[in-house]
């Protein structure tokens, strides 16, 4: 998906504070990198994309609680009680007033188990999501630049952050509760890690260490204090793999509302289908399947103009061979019908169109001693005026006329008749 991830950074926002931002296209790859001012961030590339703001490390403090059972957790439940309970448990963990901390509890969290809590200052971050905000970057998740949990090696990671006067080592897969720690960069850092290992691991017989990743600014101090062969790892890629994490820090009084959160990831999920690599596959399977159906209907559609137009040929053939002095076929149905009354009028013969036949069938049809008051004739239809019917006599003149050929209906008190082929009907009129 289309996102802007950003580092919010250490000191609270000013005028000139500047953000370090990466923007991608599709969540994995990086296509600019730099650092502006928040009425200076670009803009996600494409419709839907996000604005996910990252906290860096030295900004957070993990701690694991025992919440108490049956009290409920989610998005939907983070109530002031809920809030209460973690002041209570982490008043004596923290240092600053609990009060003035801003709580985040992991995603998929249960009650009655041990879960882990985000900490920062809850007037720095707000702060810098109003200073986003106000610049029209408005942020729909706020994510930890390290979180706790199993490491993609399954091994304790170190990351070397900063610069060479001020280097610090994020510690992450530490311990059997996979923690995330902050320490200055020293040789107790690696010996942390592999205090996390098991023995045969840590004492490097099977050559399996810890993977140590560093910026490039503090790659070289980096291997020369832990004693081994750093990977370069830069910020960007810090920015995306954290946005693509299940945290999201704004929870309680920075939580948006559930509908703004049901829209915002439809909105993700769309912008995912569209353009995320790992639905690449998808999208040309259903590109092949939308051009298969569109050759397919293209293919019928011809088939089915093919088989009109031998219709057509064939009615044009069937009137110019009945009558060969019909040169120019234009409407064959109606100019064969005009031939034929043609001829019946040269016999002297009637069709059911005419006036005779059409009072014919009105009088088998109607009631005994029903009379029109009225009679108009135009070619084809026969209008009687004053007919009364009851409610149960009008269905069984219907079926009658219906069998002889004939099409009924009343309107203003008359009866219209007509034959069931239809045909074109001048206005002329004519009343006895």
């Amino acid at each position: 998906m289309s996102t802007l991830i950003l580092f919010l950074p250490p000191a609270r926002p000013g005028p000139a504070t500047e953000y370090s931002y990466t923007l991608t296209a599709d969540g994995h790859t990086a296509i600019r990198h730099a650092s502006a001012p928040a009425a200076l961030l670009p803009e996600p590339t494409r419709p839907g994309g996000d604005v996910v703001a990252v906290v860096p490390a030295r900004a957070l403090s993990w701690q694991k609680v025992q919440l108490p059972p049956g009290l409920p957790l989610g998005a939907g439940q983070q109530t002031p009680r809920l809030r209460s309970v973690l002041e209570g448990l982490l008043e004596d963990r923290v240092l600053d007033d609990a009060s003035q901390l801003h709580f985040a509890i992991q995603p998929a969290a249960h009650p009655g188990e041990p879960v882990w809590v985000a900490v920062c200052d809850r007037a720095w971050l707000r702060e810098n999501l109003q200073a986003l905000e106000a610049a029209g970057r408005r942020v729909a998740r706020v994510v930890p630049e390290f979180a706790p949990g199993p490491t993609a090696s399954g091994r304790p990671e170190l990351c070397v952050l900063g610069t060479p006067e001020d280097a610090c080592v994020v510690l992450t897969g530490q311990g059997a509760d996979h923690g995330v720690a902050v320490l200055p960069l020293s040789n107790m850092a690696m010996a942390l890690a592999r205090a996390g290992m098991p023995a045969q691991t840590a004492s490097g017989e099977d050559g399996d260490a810890p993977v140590v990743r560093a910026e490039p600014a503090v790659a070289a101090l980096a291997e020369r204090t832990l004693g081994q062969r750093a990977a370069l790892h830069t910020a960007s890629q810090r920015a995306l793999e954290a946005a693509r994490g299940d945290w999201d820090l704004a929870q309680f009084d920075l939580a948006s509302t559930g509908r703004t959160r049901a829209l915002r990831k439809a909105g993700s999920v769309a912008s995912a289908l569209l353009y995320a690599p790992q639905w690449r596959a998808a999208r040309w399977g259903a590109g092949l399947l939308a051009a298969a159906h569109l050759v397919g209907l293209n293919a019928w559609a011809w088939q089915e103009r093919q088989a009109l137009a031998a219709k057509q040929a064939a009615v044009r053939a069937t009137l110019t061979q009945t009558f060969p002095k019909v040169q120019v076929v234009v409407d064959a149905p109606v100019q064969m019908e005009r031939e034929l009354a043609q001829l019946r009028q040269a016999a002297g013969s009637v069709s059911a169109r005419d006036l005779e036949p059409l009072l014919a069938a009105a009088g088998t049809a109607l009631p005994s001693g029903r009379q029109p008051t009225g009679i108009e004739y135009t070619p084809g239809e026969l209008r009687l005026r004053g007919v009364a019917l009851a409610p149960d006599e009008e269905p069984a003149l219907s079926a009658r006329l219906e069998a002889a050929g004939y099409r009924v209906r009343l309107e203003d008190g008359s009866l219209l008749m007509s034959a069931a082929e239809g045909g074109p009907r001048p206005h002329a009129q004519g009343t006895p």
